[in-house]
């Protein structure tokens, strides 16, 4: 790579200070190196048109930007922060500042992959240089290909082709950390013109969230802290994650999404755990969820068709339930008012803390798809919204895997029944309770299925079926059948 005199470091989905593939090149083949992030009105403005103003994932940015702009201070440098249009904001801040290149970290997802193809050629116009690099991924796009040269759409090879990359002679290359304030002497302080410069949230257009009282902590400070939380629980991890009355997961998966914590600090933690045999069944079953998140990013990047369409095409002629009825089935089912308490628990949580157990959502996603007839397009929709971990390729791999229409998914005669899974996860009704305070004085046996519950036990309760909790939406059993009848559309391709 040739030497920069001025370069500019655009931060997006790797808001950090250390181990940052980008900023690392840039500092080590540059004489000043600018950093910038752009709050990109083309991401923020279909959040605004759509009403949601307190959006917790805008906050969680807005704040660990303040900490990151901080911590570059700290090193010499600083953060120029713009609101606009970042395919046209970058362009015109590496001109005024005189950069002949601009340094970022991959994106996948196929718009991401438009705006920066388009800055790109803009940049080119005008003489100065695009360099991107692997940043939020251990591999990507044809670094893990099947023995024919292809793209896996199985995850299990996947994931036996990933471990035993890791384990070659270079794997070890894959988690070492890109140094920071080695080259830190390189960064340019923020130009005078700059100062003061992060605009608030009521500036952005948006207002404040419960992100503090959920004690959802942003930043790298924030992620640190989680994950300084999770290692003495990881060791249990592989038994207590499919409980979610109980302290299992990480709680990283936003701090992953927004890149203020590294990949690559996660992956060699479990790794190593695993090959000293410190936790390794608990570290085990966590890297393999990190192969996932790797799995559907190589999947979006090979496969953009899936951001809008069945991964496996014969899927895309299933008739979904439509019109007023679907409609009002689909609010009941956001709402949290199916009449299934752990289906109602789970999207409860989701609507007021912007979390959502991963156990759960299975069980909701395939209620929503085989138990109501909904395309699942709408429940991926409505995640998008929702979820403080957003990310296009696992959220979408997910309700993919629900549907059964995407790469490794589940059998289409695969269909969760919500009770089951609600006294097999959530036995003592914990979780449904902490939700679901209606429900509280009934009894362990028929918190899951109130509806079966004897009527002098629902009295007993205060429970008044129909007016304090819903009657079930369907009775599971009955759509079951009407979910195999839907799919039989693929049935005969699916069991070629």
């Amino acid at each position: 790579m040739p030497r920069f005199e001025t370069s500019l470091v655009w931060f997006r989905r790797d808001l950090r200070v250390y181990d940052h593939a980008a900023l690392h090149h840039a500092l080590k083949n540059s004489s000043a190196v600018f950093c910038v992030f752009v709050f990109d009105i083309e991401i923020l403005q279909p959040l605004l048109d759509a009403g949601l103003s307190a959006d917790r994932r805008v906050e969680f940015i807005h704040d660990s930007i303040v900490e990151l702009e901080l911590e570059l201070r700290k090193l010499g440098g600083g953060l120029i922060v713009r609101h606009g249009a970042a395919a046209d904001v970058i362009p015109a801040l590496a001109q005024q500042l005189g950069a002949t290149a601009v340094f970022s970290n991959h994106d996948y997802e196929p718009q991401a992959r438009r705006r920066d193809d388009n800055v790109a050629k803009t940049l080119a116009t005008a003489g100065c240089a695009w360099h991107s690099f692997k940043d939020q991924v251990i591999f990507e796009r044809d670094e893990i290909l099947t023995m024919a040269g292809q793209p896996f759409s199985v995850f299990t090879p996947y994931k036996n082709a990933w471990m035993k990359r890791l384990a070659a002679a270079d794997g070890p290359l894959f988690l070492k950390p890109y140094p920071i304030e080695k080259y830190a002497a390189n960064l340019a302080p923020r130009p005078a013109s700059a100062a003061d410069n992060i605009p608030s949230l009521t500036q952005l257009g948006f207002e404040k969230t419960n992100l503090r009282a959920l004690k959802i902590p942003p930043g790298m400070s924030g992620a640190a802290s989680l994950l300084e939380d999770f290692l003495p629980r990881i060791g249990h991890y592989e038994t207590t994650r499919d409980f979610p009355a109980v302290k299992g997961p990480s709680y990283l998966s936003v701090h992953l999404r927004f890149g203020t914590v590294s990949i690559r600090t996660l992956a060699r933690t479990a790794y190593q755990m695993l090959q000293q045999g410190t936790a390794a069944g608990g570290a085990a079953v966590w890297l393999s969820e990190l192969v996932w998140r790797d799995f559907y990013f190589m999947i979006l990047y090979h496969h953009p068709h899936v951001a809008q369409r069945a991964f496996k095409p014969d899927y895309d002629a299933i008739l979904w339930e439509s019109g007023e009825h679907a409609q009002i089935l689909f609010q009941a089912w956001c709402d949290g008012r199916t009449g299934y308490p752990l289906v109602d628990a789970a999207m409860l949580q989701l609507k007021q803390s912007g979390y959502m157990h991963n156990r759960l959502r299975m069980v909701v996603a395939s209620f929503l798809i085989k138990d109501l007839g909904i395309d699942w397009r709408w429940g991926e929709g409505y995640f998008a919204e929702q979820l403080n971990d957003f990310d296009l390729a696992a959220n979408n791999g997910g309700w993919q895997w629900a549907a059964s229409s995407g790469c490794d998914a589940q059998p289409y005669f695969r269909i969760f029944n919500p009770v089951t899974q609600s006294e097999k996860f959530d036995a003592d009704g914990k979780f449904i309770r902490r939700y679901l305070p209606q429900l509280t004085g009934l009894g362990n046996k028929h918190i899951h299925a109130p509806w079966l519950a004897p009527a002098q036990d629902l009295q007993n309760a205060g429970i008044r079926l129909g007016e304090n909790y819903p009657l079930p939406l369907v009775q599971h059993d009955e759509a079951r059948k009407v979910t195999l009848q839907r799919y039989a559309v693929v049935r005969k391709v699916t069991e070629e």
